[in-house]
């Protein structure tokens, strides 16, 4: 249903706007730092959820649903900036960052929870979604609800590739600095600033009109 030429416009633009630093970026190279490649790998994970989830909120018209009502913006954006605040808490609360052996020790499914709510309970990812599938949606190609699946499926697949390499490259870049005894001290205070500017950025942002 989507045509070659469709396709490679649509992948070409999903891999600009994922080379462009954005808050999910942060988020995985920061707990790949933290929890090493299993951590990356999982908060990569996490997201590819969250993205089949906002895409097939997306093909049942329930974003625009969302959108349409003004207070639903704000509610999940604040609830958003608690969860974030609350994880920056946590990290802080460790104090020194987790050894090897302590991070192999984090279940995945924590990590992929966190990196799950995070996408979800950003307004800006559920109005994304709202606005870039439909641009490649061809009417005149079948079901427009089909479609937008198969264009959300597209992007997962290539955002799970994008994100789980970035969270390998964090844990490498762990693995190189972790040598030092300063690192060491810092790492968590590292993630605990990553969450607590995307918790200021979230808060700060303002609901398109």
């Amino acid at each position: 249903m989507l045509d070659l030429a469709t396709l490679t416009i649509y992948i070409g633009a999903v891999l600009l706007l994922l080379l462009s630093p954005g808050p999910n970026m942060a988020f995985v190279i920061s707990h790949g730092v933290a929890y090493g490649w299993r951590g990356g790998v999982a908060s990569g994970l996490g997201i590819g959820v969250a993205d089949i989830c906002l895409t097939l909120l997306t093909a049942t018209g329930v974003t625009a649903l969302v959108a349409s009502w003004p207070l639903s913006f704000e509610l999940i954006r604040y609830a958003g900036v608690v969860y974030l605040l609350w994880l920056a808490w946590k990290a802080l609360r460790t104090g020194a960052g987790p050894s090897l052996a302590e991070a192999a020790r984090v279940p995945l499914a924590t990590v992929f929870v966190r990196a799950l709510c995070n996408s979800l309970l950003n307004p800006k990812a559920l109005l994304f979604f709202m606005v870039f599938l439909p641009q490649f949606v061809q009417p005149a190609h079948g079901s427009i609800a089909l479609q937008l699946i198969l264009l959300g499926l597209v992007l997962t697949l290539v955002s799970g590739i994008f994100h789980t390499t970035l969270g390998v490259f964090g844990a490498a870049l762990s693995r190189g600095l972790s040598t030092t005894s300063r690192f060491a001290r810092l790492q968590s205070w590292l993630l605990a600033a990553v969450l607590l500017l995307l918790a200021l950025r979230l808060a700060l942002l303002t609901q398109p009109v």
